[in-house]
């Protein structure tokens, strides 16, 4: 079973590496927090995240993962903004007590468009890129390995958490286990599981732990990479240029009174 949902398509920004996809990420980010107006956020959205997506092939995996952490977030965020927005006075539905205001409609656009980038530049980094390859990346550029490491299994923590759940669960179901039935009768299945499913994670922390030290992970000596992760001059400038024009982008409207 995989550890990480990236997806090896062999498009130009797989082909990136690692550290310039980390860069142009918080830039992004940056930018569509630093700007507080939501046009920003859908020019960023429709510039740079979108064709970038369309790019790497990962369109449809980065939607799934991205519609199934967002729509639970922008569902609240945009009835309880709409309905309890402190500056609202346009009202346009109204229910009762409930009044529907384009004040709140407007801010909750505003946040969740921050949102949307946030979520969707930082999934499709994890979709095109291995977290081996970011941790080579890192470490050759001077990071630590520790703080490498760090990253890199952050990366690779949700699909390891969701291969241990099946795992256990399958092996439930070949015991005998039903998960068939109402919604509330498989809550409770599902609640037993989580003691292996939070054991077997720490047991999997020692065993890294252990491979680790038995490696000299914890060595401040000079480390060279297995496979080196290509590079290029072009995208050394990018990495320098990247935040500078992301800094000019939000000082210059501050400054000319844009914003």
């Amino acid at each position: 079973m995989s550890s990480t949902v990236y997806v090896d398509r062999g498009s130009s920004i797989h082909r990136l590496n690692p550290v310039t996809k980390l860069v142009a990420m918080l830039c992004i980010i940056v930018i569509v927090f630093a700007l507080p107006v939501w046009w920003v956020s859908g020019l960023v959205l429709a510039v740079a995240i979108i064709p970038a997506a369309v790019v790497s092939r990962c369109g449809r995996k980065l939607s799934r993962i991205s519609a199934t952490i967002l729509l639970p977030i922008l569902v609240v965020l945009f009835v309880v903004q709409g309905l309890t927005f402190p500056g609202g006075k346009t009202a346009l539905i109204s229910w009762g007590v409930f009044t529907v205001t384009s004040e709140g409609l407007h801010f909750a656009l505003g946040i969740g468009l921050r949102l949307v980038c946030l979520v969707l530049a930082s999934v499709l980094l994890v979709l095109t890129t291995h977290p081996g390859d970011l941790m080579s990346a890192l470490t050759a550029r001077g990071m630590s390995p520790k703080f490498g490491y760090i990253i890199s299994s952050t990366l690779q923590l949700i699909p390891a958490f969701r291969d241990r759940a099946n795992a256990i669960l399958l092996a439930q179901q070949a015991r005998g286990l039903s998960v068939r039935g109402s919604p509330l009768r498989r809550i409770k299945i599902m609640m037993p599981l989580l003691g292996p499913l939070i054991l077997g994670m720490f047991t999997d922390v020692e065993d890294r732990s252990t491979a680790m030290e038995a490696r000299g992970f914890g060595s401040t000596a000079r480390r060279t990479s297995l496979v080196p992760v290509p590079d290029s001059s072009v995208q050394r400038v990018s990495r320098w240029a990247m935040p500078m024009v992301s800094l000019a982008v939000i000082v210059v409207p501050f400054a000319t009174g844009a914003l």
